[in-house]
């Protein structure tokens, strides 16, 4: 059965106010009462009413006034005017600000009742709109990530596939394109969904410190080694464990690694002893491992343990269809988190959005969003709002150079505009700043400061 829609009148006249409410009662809706545009914004946002029946003429805040600060909440409501009869040109005008349509006093009971009836049917659509909406985003979402391009569903096809085998995986890809949540998507539809998801990012610490928190250690392996201690392999036992950066392992650990891998046992540090675990090993990297195999930086007999099914990323600038759908998530997402009202991007900055190249990709975007919702005056979301983080608005690119071009550039761009300060750039960019140190040197820009916090 469904529920009566909610009804909130508006009026400083508490007898008309009563009366529609104990009349609108009876024909079955739920009605709210409200003597002023104020205390109607406080029941608004508490009870969420599908149609609202507001005077005209109030003290503070008249009836277009509050339809506007209504419609800014919830676009969808519908708003219906009660003015007296010399006001009928101001009512009519009113319409262009949101209101549905407009009762005139004296009311005729019949003509409400008709009107109410047809709204409420018209509120009913909407929501059932807004509910297969809902459904259609779903259908893009594939556990936790949104995607409907040709080649990310490529890619969920195969995740689908190695979920249900024990095969190590490689995932490769640019920094920020989500890596760490196909690996995560992997153990969640996998047989070893409910044992523990590991994460270890190898670039994070160095050889010393990474070896003990892989393999763990014994009390005074080392010094500062004042307890045994588990590594990450004995936590991810029965479940996965997640090595992202790979390819900035040393190659003392890569030795240990593949056995760990070849042999299903580990040996802490400080020990011999043997322990077995039964650990699905998915790995993640933003390098050409190839060219760091051929190089001798990375060990061949490894790799290909590593690489038995490849799954290769591709950047949002070649999946531009999944921009709006990312936008538009990460939006709600932020504007729930920050407790504001954004509902919407302007034209202008729709279009940036899809046309700007992302080179941090999803999580740039990502952060672009955040810090947008924070700026946000107002429900909709600017250009402006954008162009405050040092984003390149009027980028366009520059005919002739090809992407990694077009990346050296813009990182040094961001790198002037911070005056190269690397932890500011890498958050602009969306990236790490390890990875902002790789990309420096891989470009060979020049830069005065390279590890300032």
């Amino acid at each position: 059965m469904k529920e009566a829609a909610k009804i909130l009148v508006v009026d400083d006249e508490a007898s008309l106010r009563e009366s529609l409410r104990d009349w609108l009662s009876d024909v079955g809706y739920q009605v709210f009462t409200a003597e002023n545009g104020l205390e109607a914004l406080e029941i608004a946002q508490r009870e969420k009413p599908a149609i609202v029946l507001a005077d005209l003429v109030m003290p503070a805040m008249d009836g277009i006034e509050l339809t506007k600060k209504l419609k800014e909440l919830y676009p969808d409501i519908a708003v219906v005017i009660i003015t007296a009869y010399g006001s009928i040109t101001t009512a009519i005008a009113a319409m262009k600000e949101g209101v549905y349509d407009y009762i005139e006093k004296p009311f005729c009971p019949e003509r409400v009742e008709l009107l109410i009836k047809k709204l409420a049917e018209h509120q009913e659509l909407v929501k059932e709109n807004v509910s297969l909406r809902q459904k259609l985003e779903d259908q893009y979402r594939f556990e936790n990530i949104i995607a409907k391009s040709h080649k990310m569903q490529q890619v969920f096809d195969v995740v689908r596939i190695v979920a249900g085998s024990n095969a190590t995986a490689l995932i490769t890809g640019e920094t920020g394109t989500g890596k760490e949540l196909i690996a995560r998507a992997i153990h969640n539809l996998s047989h070893r969904r409910d044992k523990p998801f590991v994460a270890v990012s190898c670039a994070a610490l160095p050889e010393s410190l990474l070896e003990s928190e892989l393999f763990g250690h014994e009390k005074g392996a080392f010094t500062g080694a004042i307890a045994q201690k588990k590594g990450k392999f004995e936590y991810a036992n029965k479940g996965t464990l997640f090595l992202d950066e790979i390819g900035e392992m040393s190659a003392n650990i890569q030795v240990h690694l593949l056995r760990a891998i070849e042999e299903k046992e580990i040996t802490r540090v400080g020990s011999n002893d043997l322990i077995k675990v039964d650990v699905r090993i998915v790995s993640a990297t933003n390098r050409d491992l190839r060219k760091a195999v051929d190089e001798g930086k990375f060990r061949e007999d490894l790799y290909y343990r590593l690489n038995v099914v490849a799954i290769d990323l591709p950047p949002l600038r070649e999946r531009k269809e999944d921009i709006p759908l990312l936008a538009k998530h990460f939006l709600k997402k932020f504007s729930l988190e920050n407790q504001k009202e954004a509902t919407a991007f302007s034209t202008e900055a729709k279009g940036f959005l899809v046309k700007y190249d992302w080179p941090g990709n999803v999580r740039e975007l990502e952060n672009a969003i955040e810090r947008a919702v924070i700026l946000a005056k107002d429900s909709t979301i600017t250009l402006t709002d954008i162009s405050y983080q040092n984003l390149p608005t009027a980028y366009s690119p520059v005919s002739g150079k090809n992407l990694k071009e077009l990346e050296r550039n813009h990182i040094m761009h961001i790198l002037n505009e911070t005056q190269e300060n690397f932890t500011k750039a890498a958050r602009i960019l969306g990236i790490s700043r390890m990875t902002l140190y790789n990309k420096v040197r891989e470009y060979g820009l020049s830069v005065n400061k390279v590890d300032n916090k």
